[in-house]
């Protein structure tokens, strides 16, 4: 026999679950790029998972945590050797094999070497927003790429702040690279006079 419960039993279980959902929601916002790499080879044929030629994302909202993400494989089979699966708020939005003529010619075609894969994406915003000279500034967005360079692979981290005297609007102050093998700032060209 079903015995009925309280009122308050059943808003506070209602609460609860809808609190559990929100914390599951944030999670899945908060997914970095080595994570969606893991998500992205469920989209790929064999011959291409944990095949990472790029990453980047779009500009941040609201965050420091970009939200949509586009994760390049490397595709045998296809055309331009290459399949991108696009992820928003860590689901799949869409999966492309995408027309990438100049990259064999610039050498963006070829493959991240995973060992040197060590500093995800939330320690490369975090290693470039704790750069002295952006001690006093506001940051409000990033974006961010993931390439290989002479260096090996490297993340080139888009930065935007706050102006100083109109703190409603942001402006894109540079960049920072920071290697993806050991976490040290490679190159710094920021443009800090321009929240003036």
């Amino acid at each position: 026999m079903m015995t009925k419960l309280p009122m308050t039993i059943k808003v506070l279980a209602a609460a609860i679950c809808a609190a559990g959902m929100t914390q599951f929601a944030r999670a899945a916002d908060n997914m970095t790029a080595f994570q969606l790499i893991k998500e992205g080879n469920r989209y790929v044929g064999e011959d291409s998972k944990d095949r990472v030629v790029q990453i980047r994302s779009e500009k941040s909202i609201g965050s420091m945590s970009p939200i949509i993400w586009y994760l390049v494989f490397y595709d045998p089979d296809a055309t331009f050797k290459s399949t991108e699966v696009k992820f928003g708020a860590g689901k799949k939005l869409e999966v492309k094999r995408p027309m990438r003529m100049l990259e064999p010619a610039n050498g963006h075609d070829k493959t991240l070497d995973r060992k040197r894969l060590n500093i995800d994406s939330d320690k490369a915003i975090e290693t470039a927003s704790q750069d002295p000279l952006l001690t006093n500034l506001k940051l409000t967005a990033c974006q961010l790429w993931l390439d290989r360079t002479e260096d090996g692979p490297t993340w080139k981290v888009r930065l935007w702040a706050e102006k100083l005297r109109n703190p409603s609007h942001a402006v894109d102050i540079g960049d920072m690279y920071v290697s993806a093998d050991d976490g040290k700032v490679l190159r710094r060209d920021l443009h800090i006079n321009r929240v003036d």
